[in-house]
């Protein structure tokens, strides 16, 4: 663990892109609560094209989805991290003194794992602090900053560092199976990010049921307690929770097989 954490620290990507993922959190609580501030103040009109602004009542809106309104970015963020935490040795070669080192390569895979797990926790807490305060002063006016004793909050916020770890670790064990940067980022991208792009836009049923266990969507289900940003997932929370975290659990599961068949 220390040495994991010591390689991490000593590169300044670790440090952009930790850097990034808080940025984009802020940045995106701050448009978003603007955007919510116009929509409650009768200026951009709410719900479906050419609804009224009267029906803006209709629309729950909870200040904790407001705050981690960048978390689909964010995540994208840690997810390099991730990759890079593993595929970074590849590609210099460094994976030969790592497993010199510790020739145990499940317990090499272990502290990553661990190691990014920490990390992705603390940013989540970092960024979300930030989003807060950042969207503070635009959502006290419409009594949105959220409320540390409501249960939706901490719903969310812990959902939202939950999908951040499960994204963290799903990399990593892609890492661990692809060995390249640009393989695992791609294959990441594709599966958090472009699938569920496409398939939207795929009118058959089968589809759009299959869809849903993609991790993107099934994330919904625990991360969105309102009906003001997205449709209701056809998931429960727990099952969206269960169903994200499966992704981890493979991938990991896949990568620690193929690191102890494979040469270095």
């Amino acid at each position: 663990m220390r040495s994991e954490w010591i390689k991490l620290f000593s590169l300044r990507s670790t440090w952009w892109t930790l850097g990034l993922t808080v940025v984009l959190m802020s940045g995106f609580a701050l448009l978003q609560a603007y955007g919510v501030g116009l929509m409650l103040d009768g200026r951009i009109p709410a719900g479906a094209p050419g609804a009224t602004s009267e029906q803006a009542a209709s629309f729950e809106i909870i200040g904790a989805e407001v705050v981690t309104g960048g978390y689909q970015v964010g995540v994208l963020t840690v997810a390099v991290l991730g990759a890079l935490l593993l595929t970074g040795e590849y590609s210099t070669g460094m994976i030969r003194s790592t497993l010199s080192a510790v020739p145990r390569r499940l317990s090499m895979l272990a502290a990553k794992a661990l190691t990014i797990t920490v990390v992705t926790v603390g940013v989540s807490v970092v960024g979300l602090v930030v989003a807060a305060l950042v969207s503070a002063p635009l959502l006290s006016g419409h009594d949105l900053v959220p409320a540390l004793d409501d249960a939706r909050t901490w719903q969310v916020v812990g959902g939202m560092t939950y999908f951040f770890v499960v994204a963290g670790l799903f990399a990593l064990g892609l890492a661990a199976i692809i060995r390249s940067t640009a393989g695992t980022i791609t294959a990441v991208v594709t599966v958090l990010l472009l699938l569920p792009g496409v398939l939207q836009f795929v009118n058959l049923d089968w589809v759009q049921d299959a869809m849903t266990y993609l991790p993107l969507p099934a994330a919904t289900s625990f991360l969105s307690v309102s009906n003001a940003f997205s449709a209701a997932s056809p998931l429960a929370a727990w099952e969206g929770v269960g169903v994200v975290g499966a992704y981890a659990v493979v991938a990991l599961g896949a990568g620690a097989v193929v690191l102890r068949r494979r040469d270095a």
